[in-house]
């Protein structure tokens, strides 16, 4: 099976074409550029790197969130477009999943902590043990300050890894525990993971057509966080 993956959720751009479980081309890109300029010429480079066109693609994989938000509607809108009319599945994977991905294998029982940036004062994690070579999930996707996820670890009692692009801030705020090393080359989100996560979710019936694949929230964007407190603020204002 080809798989076409792509991730766009945060700082990196990061596309994979994977036979199965082997990537053939992977283009991963960090220099400050916008995704809508880089993200389709990645696709391009690596499909024909790899020797394939986008109608050779069997499966269309993208990190689907949570992550910045315009990165993941990027990704997302940039996958539902290549699949549209192909009558080929498409797979949303969780960025928090292809995260603990990158760092497994590792000794069953250690736990992937994967954390994102979420600002206010937070980070997008979810908690996976490393079992026979898999991620299993211990929590589901959520938001929450860096301090509690240290106070959930320390209760776990486990050795653990950091990973994504909030792993200085967390590092920053804990203030007892300390994560095991990591290579840089495991931190950043890659398309290869994503792949991966794809394919298994593939296997077990889970996937849509492009026209379903939606983008996945934690939260409300930031202008709808806005509009919902003018409105809130209004509405105070003419209860007075």
């Amino acid at each position: 099976m080809l798989i076409l993956a792509l991730d766009s959720t945060a700082v990196s751009a990061s596309v994979a074409v994977c036979r199965d479980d082997t990537p053939i081309a992977v283009f991963h890109l960090k220099n400050g550029n916008t995704h809508s300029e880089t993200l389709l010429p990645m696709v391009r480079d690596a499909l024909s790197c790899a020797g394939v066109t986008v109608d050779d693609v069997d499966l269309f994989a993208v990190n689907a969130g949570p992550g910045s938000f315009t990165g993941v509607r990027i990704g997302v809108a940039t996958v539902k477009g290549l699949a549209f009319g192909k009558n080929k599945p498409v797979v949303g994977v969780s960025t928090l999943e292809s995260l603990a991905q990158n760092l497994v294998p590792q000794k069953d029982g250690v736990i992937l902590a994967p954390v994102m940036n979420a600002r206010r004062g937070q980070v997008y994690n979810a908690l996976f043990r490393a079992e026979n070579g898999a991620a299993a999930r211990l929590t589901p996707d959520r938001a929450l300050a860096a301090s509690d996820l240290e106070t959930e670890l320390e209760k776990i009692g486990a050795p653990f890894l950091l990973s994504g692009d909030g792993v200085k801030e967390t590092e920053k705020a804990f203030t007892r525990l300390v994560p095991l090393p990591v290579s840089p080359l495991l931190s950043d989100q890659n398309a290869v993971s994503v792949a991966k996560v794809a394919a298994k979710r593939f296997a077990a019936g889970e996937y849509t057509s492009p026209e379903a694949l939606k983008p996945f929230y934690l939260r409300l964007p930031q202008a709808e966080r806005e509009r919902l407190e003018r409105e809130k603020k209004s509405l105070n204002g003419g209860l007075r």
